[in-house]
């Protein structure tokens, strides 16, 4: 019988995620795409950009949202400007003020991100966050496919160890 510790299930799955993100990164292709990334801590977010810029052959930009921050939109096109990325990394929805407000404005938007972006979004959010988009924006919440989760919640590694132990 062999069961995997919390940490080393969760090195796992944190390997697992990431190469997902990465193959969702390079499947859009020069189409956009809005892909959901939750994670709550800010240093592995930090620590998975790294390593996906590093390893990919995208070329992957991030943005870092000031906590004033009024508008999602407007935040991307100042800081790409007419220039596409191959895919664009979005950091700090967490910090901003006006949370409900820039949500909610990115939702009545949401057709220009299609129209106007040529790649992937990243979206990093935690639990609070994502619970928002999915009450504040279920249309933009739905452009996503499902969510790529960094964080394995306590009762889920309870249970995989659990399931290894019966095995």
């Amino acid at each position: 019988m062999i069961s995997l510790s919390n940490s080393e299930n969760s090195t796992v799955s944190s390997i697992a995620a990431t190469n997902r993100l990465a193959r969702a990164i390079m499947v859009s292709g020069g189409e956009f795409s809005l892909i959901l990334a939750c994670c709550n801590s800010v240093e592995k977010q930090q620590q998975v950009l790294n390593v996906l810029i590093e390893f990919s052959s995208a070329d992957i930009q991030e943005i870092l949202l000031s906590p004033a921050a009024d508008t999602l939109y407007a935040a991307i096109t100042t800081k790409i400007g007419a220039t596409q990325p191959e895919a664009l990394m979005v950091r700090g929805l967490e910090s901003v003020v006006e949370i409900n407000q820039l949500i909610i404005s990115t939702n009545i938007m949401r057709d220009e991100f299609r129209k106007q972006f040529r790649f992937p979004l990243v979206l990093w959010v935690n639990e609070e966050i994502l619970c928002k988009l999915v009450w504040l924006a279920p249309d933009l919440k739905d452009w996503a496919a499902s969510t790529i989760r960094f964080d394995i919640p306590h009762n889920h590694l309870v249970e995989s160890e659990q399931q290894a132990i019966r095995a």
